[in-house]
């Protein structure tokens, strides 16, 4: 987020957060988390854009964790992988072991173009392909990056808060 933005929208409502807005629809099966998760989150490659963008989601200006989502260092702790940019051949084994070293019931949510497709990377060398290829996505958050926004909207989908 650039200081201008975060400049107007101080600006304009006098404090930095928000009044949460309406929840959205539960994702089905997700209610197995009551209302909180632990997101665990994975850069496998690609142009590295989306990773700010999931940062900025959980920093002071979106804030996502007053809608319960935490993120944890450990896969064995999480309910949720949140994935971003094209797998590559060097990231495609430790993806394969934080996969099975998340435990069931988990969620995977795809962030971003090259996670989705592969991107601009996508008959690259070094590309194995993209996240689906590899694991079941249950949400897709598309762009090039997306914005915080869409992005704290796929998790609150996840909690129901």
């Amino acid at each position: 987020m650039s200081i201008l933005r975060l400049a107007t929208l101080i600006r304009r409502s006098g404090r930095i957060a928000e009044p949460a807005p309406v929840a959205p629809p539960l994702f089905p099966g997700a209610e197995v988390f009551g209302g909180s998760i632990q997101v665990r989150f994975i850069n496998a490659g690609g142009c590295n854009d989306c990773a700010p963008e999931v940062s900025a989601a959980f920093g002071p200006v979106y804030d996502v964790e007053r809608y319960g989502v935490r993120l944890t260092p450990s896969p064995r702790h999480a309910d949720v992988l949140v994935i971003t940019g094209a797998v590559t051949r060097n990231m495609a084994e430790p993806l394969r072991r934080t996969i099975e070293a998340t435990p069931t019931p988990r969620f995977v949510i795809a962030v971003g173009d090259c996670a989705l497709t592969g991107g601009v990377f996508a008959e690259g060398y070094g590309i194995a392909g993209p996240v689906s290829d590899f694991v079941h996505v249950d949400l897709e958050v598309p762009g090039s990056p997306p914005s915080p926004d869409e992005i704290v909207l796929a998790l609150r989908r996840m909690t129901g808060r």
